[in-house]
């Protein structure tokens, strides 16, 4: 897996792009530990598939292990194959390995496209077949790392949209609701959102009985995809 790692690098490095770095850096706020080589995303994507082509038939403790290694980094094009690869052996998914992306979200996540990519291509398919892992999330929304409180919704983005875990939903939003941070507000307005597909009026009653203190950031997040007639009640003072 060490020749693997720095074949990637090295491919990583000779499709660097400088136009594509400077581009990248309005997609991040000063703060964020988006660390980047600068490679137009559909080539990562690319590399990505190239890399689980040669390791698909390793076992899953090394493919693991290679993706530790590339989280490890915190460089934003080698997290993003992490997350390609994790996304591919979802038939291998375990209740276990939430322990693993659990790791991940609290030591190495450092931006809200690393958070957004991991939740919505690997963990959020974890806790659909594995229903009990939705209480870690609760643990996670009492986090002081602002990307773990992030991940406790953004995780429940894909479970929401399709119909799962509804209650887990509106217990998130009750746990992060006066956060500050409008990373973690846009975090669980959005899964509001995309619960809404599912749960339409479900959603608009949560929202008209919580608007008064939801700050607005996440209510306008949330009312985005339901009919015009309910986002004008919803955004009424």
């Amino acid at each position: 897996m060490k020749d693997l790692l720095l074949d990637i690098r090295q491919t990583l490095m000779d499709n660097a792009d400088k136009t594509t770095s400077d581009a990248m850096t309005r997609f991040f706020k000063e703060g964020e530990g988006a660390k980047r080589y600068g490679v137009p995303i559909e080539i990562v994507r690319k590399i990505g598939k190239e890399v689980y082509q040669d390791i698909k038939k390793d076992p899953k403790q090394e493919i693991f292990s290679l993706c530790n290694e590339l989280w490890i980094s915190k460089i934003f094009e080698e997290a993003y194959i992490a997350c390609i690869i994790t996304k591919s052996i979802r038939k291998q998914y375990e209740a276990k390995d939430m322990e693993i992306y659990e790791n991940w979200v609290n030591l190495y996540v450092n931006n809200w496209s690393d958070c957004d990519t991991l939740c919505c291509t690997t963990i959020g398919y974890n806790l659909i077949q594995f229903p009990e892992n939705v209480n870690v999330l609760k643990t996670w929304a009492k986090s002081k790392n602002r990307w773990t409180k992030r991940a406790a919704a953004v995780s429940l983005v894909v479970p929401g949209k399709k119909g799962y875990y509804l209650e887990d939903v509106f217990h998130i939003v009750d746990i992060l609701m006066m956060d500050p941070d409008d990373m973690v507000q846009k975090g669980y307005g959005w899964m509001l959102k995309e619960t809404s597909k599912a749960y339409e009026k479900e959603v608009f009653d949560y929202v008209m009985k919580h608007k008064s203190k939801m700050p607005r950031t996440a209510l306008r997040y949330a009312i985005e995809k339901l009919p015009d007639e309910m986002k004008v009640e919803a955004i009424k003072k």
